[in-house]
């Protein structure tokens, strides 16, 4: 059961990452209170890791996993969170050393038409 404070926390830091905006998504709402008390509520409020390195890791994994619509979300958030374009396309040569050169290719197109998205 996710508690009021929990929950709190967690559309604090959503709206730190994605903005206003931060419930825009698909999911049912058992799913998103989910989501929001405890991956944003507590996990992405550990201590350990601030919200732009969060933010790089995510993008990286989903990279890796081939989530390109949950990867669309965070590379809006990372770039929200101050992470620039040069360092999101940095990431992705980065990834393709590890997860493989189509991997980090689809990842980078992913990003580009976010960043094309994003311009108009």
């Amino acid at each position: 059961m996710i508690e009021e404070e929990q929950y709190e926390r967690g559309v604090a830091r959503m709206k730190e990452l994605f903005g206003e905006d931060y419930t825009a998504t698909p999911m049912g709402d058992d799913f998103m209170d989910i989501t929001i008390g405890y991956l944003f509520g507590d996990i992405w409020n550990r201590d350990g890791l601030e919200l732009r390195e969060r933010s790089m890791i995510t993008c990286a994994v989903l990279t890796a996993l081939g989530k390109e619509l949950q990867l669309k979300t965070h590379l809006r958030g990372a770039l929200h969170a101050g992470i620039d374009r040069k360092a999101v396309e940095e990431m992705m040569i980065h990834i393709a050393h590890y997860a493989g050169w189509p991997t980090a290719v689809n990842g980078l197109r992913v990003a580009r038409e976010v960043f094309e998205e994003l311009d108009t």
